[in-house]
């Protein structure tokens, strides 16, 4: 078959034909007596052989090595094709989601969309400073998809840089809340502790909602975030989280301020109170845990906290009852 007839049946163009000769990648079995390439059934094989490879990524140098040399084995770089599809996704993918958020601020010219790459380049910054000053300007300098704030907010180790993206993520309205949930589920512990960290200084209604939910997650940092936040909301249920924490004795000068500014309605002092004194009649409590316990009663306002007080100043426990003791001599100098 001449070559012709092979460029027209193969679908590989008679110039491709004459390349792969011309590498040794495909060599005529015969010639006619004019001259003419005239190419066999085994020929023919070994072109579509050749398509077949190079559909999958090969070089015509990796094809030749992998149908001529017998001890050619494809599994190493099958493993390197496959290295290199996932990096060329992963880098159209980064593309098309850069593309979408350009798309999505509405550029008016060209120099509104050299503003939005700049800032988004600079968000991934290597520079920690870089994307700091990008997280302040994105709210008015240069307004971004919130996609991209909740991206970077749950991504970002420093802690300065983070504070910013929470305080643009705040300034844009109630488009990050649902972004924000998702983090709330991811398997990496750190994300979800920035998402509820952001959800917490988000003002409105749906984050509040938010943060209930999160009582119930099963990750205990997240449940003790969500309580912190409730707390400084007035959220009644936080108190229990709140509690717990103050008898573990994490972050228990925060879950005791919580509980004070509760405590601003009389009805749920004396609730707080309450729940107070049942976990010092504990008799698994620790004396720490104890002492922790008696100081949350002193910003506590109303009867229960007072009785209680008075009582835990004649308490065996010598630091608790000279805590309590001191707490009172307070209250009655008010």
């Amino acid at each position: 078959m001449l070559i012709g007839d092979v460029a027209r049946r193969s679908g590989v163009s008679a110039r491709m034909l004459r390349h792969y000769d011309s590498l040794g990648l495909l060599r005529p079995t015969g010639r006619t007596e004019a001259g003419y390439r005239e190419y066999s059934s085994e020929d023919i094989r070994r072109i579509f052989h050749i398509e077949s490879l190079r559909s999958l990524g090969l070089s015509l140098h990796e094809v030749g090595r992998a149908l001529d040399d017998p001890g050619f084995t494809p599994s190493e770089l099958v493993d390197d094709l496959i290295r290199q599809t996932r990096e060329r996704i992963a880098g159209e993918t980064e593309l098309l989601t850069r593309l979408r958020r350009i798309a999505a601020a509405e550029p008016a010219d060209w120099e509104d969309v050299l503003r939005i790459v700049a800032l988004l380049q600079a968000l991934g910054s290597e520079s920690a400073g870089k994307r700091q000053r990008a997280a302040l300007s994105s709210v008015e300098e240069v307004p971004v998809q919130v996609e991209a704030l909740v991206e970077a907010a749950l991504s970002e180790t420093d802690p300065n840089v983070a504070g910013a993206l929470r305080w643009a993520l705040a300034q844009s309205g109630e488009g990050g809340s649902a972004l924000l949930a998702e983090g709330l589920g991811s398997p990496a512990a750190e994300v979800r502790k920035r998402a509820v960290q952001s959800i917490a200084e988000l003002p409105n209604g749906e984050a509040t909602a938010l943060l209930r939910d999160a009582l119930t997650n099963s990750d205990l940092v997240v449940r003790r975030y969500a309580a912190l936040a409730l707390g400084a909301r007035g959220v009644a249920d936080a108190v229990p989280t709140l509690i717990d924490m103050i008898v573990q004795g994490v972050d228990d000068a925060d879950a005791a301020d919580a509980l004070s500014v509760l405590a601003g309605d009389s009805v749920l002092a004396d609730q707080i109170a309450g729940r107070l004194v049942g976990c010092l009649a504990r008799g698994t409590i620790e004396s720490s845990a104890r002492r922790r316990l008696t100081q949350a009663l002193a910003d506590i306002p109303g009867i229960t906290a007072s009785r209680a007080l008075a009582d835990l100043s004649h308490d065996e426990d010598r630091a608790v009852a000279l805590t309590a003791a001191y707490i009172l001599k307070l209250r009655d100098t008010r």
